[in-house]
């Protein structure tokens, strides 16, 4: 495996260190493009523990997002209200929470895409 881009291992630390979910980045993963914003893994863990928390069927599935991360650099990008950009549109519509393994990443960007009819 390549090691990772230290550009983006040094963005995702900041972020981390911030605990801002308002850095947007576009990467590229495994031939699929995701857009959003970044989010502190604390933060994205809890998020995804409440949503699951407040489902009827996957409730019982938010005490695996309870665990801490784990100390060290960052290994994952966590999004926060993100798409998977497919031709004009972006999937989910309303953005989603997509866990990205760093070392996956081939190429990136700062900054989020939107789409637009005009």
């Amino acid at each position: 495996m390549p090691e990772p881009d230290e550009l983006i291992v040094d963005i995702a630390a900041l972020v981390e260190s911030g605990q801002s979910n308002q850095m947007s980045l576009t990467v590229v993963t495994a031939g699929a493009v995701i857009t959003g914003r970044l989010a502190p893994e604390a933060m994205w863990r809890q998020r995804v523990a409440e949503v699951l928390t407040d489902s009827a069927d996957l409730g019982e599935l938010s005490a695996v997002f309870d665990t801490p991360a784990k100390d060290g650099p960052p290994t994952r990008l966590h999004f926060h209200v993100a798409r998977i950009l497919q031709g004009t549109v972006g999937i989910p519509e309303t953005g989603g929470m997509y866990r990205v393994a760093i070392e996956d990443v081939s190429a990136w960007t700062v900054g989020g895409f939107s789409y637009s009819d005009h």
